[in-house]
């Protein structure tokens, strides 16, 4: 079972479900040439696609084109349901950030045949994350920022500011349809500047100021 860690907490948390949030900003929904949504598009991911900083990114044979996409990851505090959004950063443990590593090629196909795009996403390795930052230590996380870089080449940086669904309005969403329990993740969407990464490459993803991860990427054995 993957666990979760806190910045200078030794507890480790069970990580429950995953859940995903596709085109959360403006400009990344138009690099992928598709509508901004006017409510929250939800995804899974397992528990077991997560990895953490150091560890390799496996790209599967069945694709030729893994794109990396940087975004805030939240983490659950407690058990909770229809959320107000004035109350929903009352129930955020922490946190980080991570990368939602998609096989963009699959994605497409799966699309275009109006199938669900699992395999593009949830395959193993395509969650890596970091550690938290205690949510105590960060009073809004629309001041947070993100980025992404490749061999040391600035990809992806944002403001979470610019989403489009900020995080309580996620977590209030989410909670009129799913419960969300301790140890369940929110990855909230990644903006534009998503690209192809090969085997080799090295892929630094950041919670400016705070936390970051490195990852080579690798062919599946």
């Amino acid at each position: 079972m993957k666990t979760l860690k806190l910045h200078n907490n030794n507890e480790r948390i069970p990580i429950g479900k995953i859940i995903c949030i596709g085109r959360n900003y403006v400009e990344h929904a138009k690099e992928l040439k598709s509508e901004v949504p006017k409510a929250p598009i939800l995804f899974l991911k397992p528990s077991s696609a997560v990895i953490f900083d150091g560890e390799p990114i496996l790209k599967p044979r069945i694709s030729n084109d893994l794109q990396h996409e940087v975004e805030l990851v939240v983490a659950i505090a407690d058990t909770c349901k229809n959320v107000t959004e004035s109350d929903a950063l009352n129930h955020v443990l922490g946190y980080g950030v991570g990368l939602d590593m998609t096989l963009r090629d699959i994605q497409n196909s799966l699309k275009d045949k109006g199938l669900p795009w699992f395999i593009s996403k949830g395959f193993d390795t395509s969650a890596p994350l970091s550690e938290f930052v205690p949510a105590a230590k960060i009073t809004d996380p629309r001041n947070l920022e993100i980025r992404c870089a490749v061999n040391g080449t600035l990809r992806q940086q944002t403001k979470v500011s610019d989403m489009i669904f900020p995080v309580e309005k996620l977590i209030s969403y989410i909670t009129t349809l799913n419960t969300l329990e301790r140890g369940d993740l929110i990855y909230t969407g990644t903006p534009h500047g998503v690209a192809k990464v090969v085997p080799g490459d090295t892929i630094t993803a950041e919670l400016v100021g705070y936390t970051n991860i490195s990852h080579e990427i690798r062919d599946a054995v």
